[in-house]
């Protein structure tokens, strides 16, 4: 696109987005914004970094998806750029997400946040509720994320859904992947609280049918996928799907009322090849395609 404001009428500038994400604000249904946020991470920092390394390197992608026949070009992304949040503050960290949130929803587009860790999560997931009484939750990830506290913590990335059953309560969390947790996490998901598939995504397809006209909010946290394709991340965890698992339970959302999104738990430095960071590219393209 050219850039008039700079004056250098003619002249294509490259400018860091999302590939296939160039659409303005006021003509978009979709917008992405990062969270660089990794405060309360308890094991490897580095989530922080995702975003912008995300955009970098989808340079290295293409638009279309051989996957659903679908192509970005044909729809109509707005990509934010990433709130500037506050280090060592994480209240006032989460308060920035959720203005952005709320600001987004309120104009009628739904957002797509890139993470940062999963705590970022909560904010956005409160203001879509806010929005949307009746929302449902469909969570991908390798851990419970159901404690109570971490540490004495009761806002962290390791209990972050359990702040989200706060709000919403029992039989509106949708959990896939799920591989590792406390005894009592598990024990107090299969109590009822909880709708939780144990290490894969199997079950997918009678959940988006029970979530037929229902408000969800999908959170993908890619440690979901096995270390092995995936190990750029601050929590790996050994058993974890595979990314065509992933490709075909995000196909099934095809059809939800999906009002609101985003990708977490990327931490790029951990791999040195690159190769997290494009299948977090490629997950990104295939949920906005499915949102699409």
């Amino acid at each position: 696109m050219s850039d008039n404001k700079t004056g250098l009428t003619g002249f294509e500038i490259l400018k860091s987005c999302f590939i296939g994400c160039e659409a303005g604000y006021d003509e978009s249904d979709i917008v992405i914004f990062g969270a660089p946020f990794d405060g309360t991470v308890t094991f490897r920092p580095g989530s922080r970094f995702a975003p912008m390394s995300m955009r970098a390197e989808s340079i290295g992608l293409e638009t279309y998806s051989p996957y659903q026949n679908k192509d970005l070009e044909d729809m109509k992304i707005y990509d934010a750029g990433d709130l500037d949040l506050p280090f060592g503050d994480t209240s006032r960290a989460l308060q920035k997400i959720a203005g952005i949130e709320r600001y987004i929803i309120k104009a009628g587009k739904r957002p797509v946040m890139i993470g940062g860790e999963h705590l970022v999560s909560l904010p956005a997931i409160e203001e879509a509720l806010k929005a949307y009484p009746d929302l449902h939750i469909i969570h991908f990830d390798a851990h419970t994320d159901l404690r109570d506290e971490y540490l004495g913590e009761k806002l962290s990335h390791a209990n972050v859904i359990r702040r989200v059953w706060d709000l919403v309560g029992d039989g509106r969390i949708h959990q896939f992947g799920i591989r590792s947790g406390t005894r009592e996490e598990f024990e107090w998901a299969d109590s009822g609280h909880t709708k939780l598939h144990r290490y894969t995504t199997k079950g997918i397809e009678e959940t988006v049918k029970e979530l037929s006209g229902v408000p969800v909010y999908v959170t993908i946290d890619l440690d979901v996928l096995d270390p092995s394709i995936f190990p750029g991340t601050g929590t790996p965890e050994a058993g974890g799907v595979s990314f065509m698992e992933l490709e075909n339970a995000l196909i099934a959302l095809s059809g939800l009322d999906i009002k609101a999104a985003d990708v977490v738990e990327l931490s790029p430095h951990y791999d040195a090849s690159g190769v997290s960071t494009a299948v977090a590219c490629k997950v990104l393209r295939e949920l906005l395609l499915v949102m699409g």
